[in-house]
């Protein structure tokens, strides 16, 4: 290792351990009520967080969030490949699509707390609503970019349209299906997390809220700080299997270059 990645490796280290060092003395300092001392909220999430409230108010939000990303990563790439595809369908798809998308999230809220009640379903449907469309486009975008030449070469070859489709259409497009996939992951945390804090009787958002109207504020703040190591620790397994699903087309740019 160079003296250069060594420095990148400790500033990696040490810029969070001296943000946590900084917020443990404000909070410690300070005399807010509704930011209490650092060390009182790591205790409340030990309480909380190590094994206590898991099955009862983690667990239901990850069935959430991932029912309702992994139905989106679905819809996306299948409509994507369909309005990509076909230009007669692209164009009048596009108005519907861009209309839909232009949505802010939080007002479809009241539509699935009316529709679909105040259950899982409610809040797994609206998951897919906000995040199917980077999916979606990015899914448009990667098909209608293929290079025609590779196209033309599996059509000498004879290759029939399923194969066509699966190695030459998705593969080459595969690239701009997953950044469209690592765009909805954070949508979909941020989903989770407002759905549940209306009408619903358990998940995280649900309990902080609560703790939030309880003023068990040391409580609220251990849930947020899980969100955040929840949000980063997905971002991680993103990227790990993005890397590995996507290694051949690192292979590719590197050899270009």
């Amino acid at each position: 290792m160079t003296g250069k990645n060594r420095l990148s490796v400790a500033a990696e280290i040490l810029t969070p351990v001296l943000v946590v060092l900084v917020i443990l003395w404000a909070t410690n300092v300070g005399t807010s009520f509704f930011l209490p001392p650092l060390q009182d909220v790591f205790v409340a999430f030990a309480q909380n967080w190590v094994f206590a409230l898991v099955p009862t108010e983690l667990l239901p939000s990850l069935f959430r969030l991932f029912s309702g990303y992994l139905i989106a990563i679905v819809l996306g790439v299948s409509l994507g490949i369909l309005i990509g595809k076909s230009p007669r369908v692209r164009r009048q798809a596009s108005p519907i699509v861009e209309f839909l998308r232009a949505i802010p999230p939080p007002a479809l809220l009241p539509f699935t707390l009316i529709a679909f009640g105040t259950g899982d379903e409610a809040k797994i449907i609206l998951i897919v609503l906000i995040c199917v469309w980077p999916i979606l486009l990015n899914t448009v975008d990667g098909i209608t970019g293929v290079d025609l030449t590779l196209r033309e070469t599996g059509a000498s070859y004879r290759i029939n349209r399923w194969d066509t489709l699966i190695r030459v259409d998705l593969r080459a497009a595969s690239p701009q299906i997953f950044a469209g996939m690592r765009a909805a992951l954070p949508l979909a945390l941020i989903i989770m997390v407002i759905s549940e804090m209306v009408g619903a009787t358990n998940g995280v958002g649900f309990f902080i809220v609560q703790a939030q109207r309880t003023f068990a504020i040391a409580d609220m703040w251990s849930g947020i700080i899980l969100l955040g190591l929840l949000g980063y620790l997905l971002n991680l397994m993103f990227t790990l299997i993005e890397r590995r699903v996507l290694a051949w087309h690192r292979g590719a740019r590197a050899a270009a270059h």
